[in-house]
């Protein structure tokens, strides 16, 4: 068995298409369709159901799947013992949430890349989770610690959770008394059903029965809807706190969350990935106060 083949398998299985397995590999279309038909060949199974948007794995590529996955693990600790992967160079794939991801990691990443002029990151900041199983990120930056998988979980810090509004806001409708008084006022705040983890359901925390007269689907959407005046939103201090055109409404009351950095026990040893999880560490600990 080619393990070349497998690498390719594994692709197409964790994207759902053979397309998209190629864009990922650097291949083209045909080279992965007549390499996974070579696979299948090997093992006298047939792995995928294709279809027209995309491929599923059947019953036997389900049972594969644990195999091709024990090997990859193989193949990536033989690297990282015998010293190949010794050169911080190559792609290490960084999800993280999206206010923290644009407004503190993009601007500070590109510190590391003067570093170590062979690393290449790609950052995912999206409102969404990642699985590092299925290998969507090397590194993902997480709002709660994961429970179970073979993942390794560092927390990275606590950051706090303020309500704000604009000036403009404040001239046209004043200031909330107290939280009871939020009831009375234009809110902001995220789609209900669109919430990817329960670490953002803190509405309730500072008003029983919060209803948002603007919902907005990202922390940084939020932020501007906040900005322009649309209502009093809670919104995090790290990127309010530094806006002067943002004003904190009822400064007594927060909440705190934290941040995880989460590595699939695979990659942890390999030095391109443990360099980047190491970076993300000391740039949060020089910056802790602004959290």
């Amino acid at each position: 068995m080619n393990w070349d083949d497998v690498r390719i398998f594994l692709a197409v299985a964790r994207s759902g298409q053979i397309l998209g397995a190629a864009k990922a590999l650097g291949l083209n279309h045909a080279t992965v369709a007549r390499r996974l038909t070579a696979l299948e060949t090997a093992l006298g199974s047939t792995l995928f159901t294709r279809k027209t948007n995309g491929s599923e794995l059947s019953g036997a590529g389900e049972r594969f799947l644990s195999h091709a996955e024990a090997m990859e693990s193989a193949m990536l600790a033989a690297s990282a013992s015998s010293g190949a992967d010794s050169k911080v160079e190559g792609t290490v794939r960084v999800g993280a949430p999206d206010g923290f991801g644009v407004a503190f990691l993009a601007p500070r990443l590109g510190q590391l890349i003067e570093r170590h002029k062979g690393l290449r990151v790609e950052l995912v900041p999206v409102p969404r989770t990642f699985s590092l199983s299925r290998r969507e990120a090397d590194i993902a930056v997480t709002l709660e610690r994961p429970q179970e998988g073979r993942l390794v979980a560092r927390k990275l810090t606590d950051y706090r959770l303020g309500l704000y509004a604009a000036q403009s806001y404040l001239d046209r409708h004043g200031a909330p008394a107290d939280l009871a008084a939020l009831a009375q006022h234009s809110l902001v705040g995220y789609v209900d059903d669109l919430l990817f983890t329960q670490s953002l359901d803190y509405t309730g925390e500072f008003l029983r029965g919060w209803r948002s007269s603007l919902a907005v689907s990202s922390a940084m959407g939020q932020t501007e809807a906040v900005r322009a005046g649309a209502g009093i939103g809670i919104l995090h201090a790290f990127m309010a706190g530094r806006d002067a055109g943002l004003v904190p409404v009822l400064p007594q009351h927060s909440l705190m969350r934290s941040y995880w950095t989460v590595v699939h026990e695979d990659l942890r040893a390999i030095r391109r990935v443990a360099l980047v999880a190491e970076f993300l560490s000391e740039i949060v600990a020089r910056d802790r106060a602004m959290f």
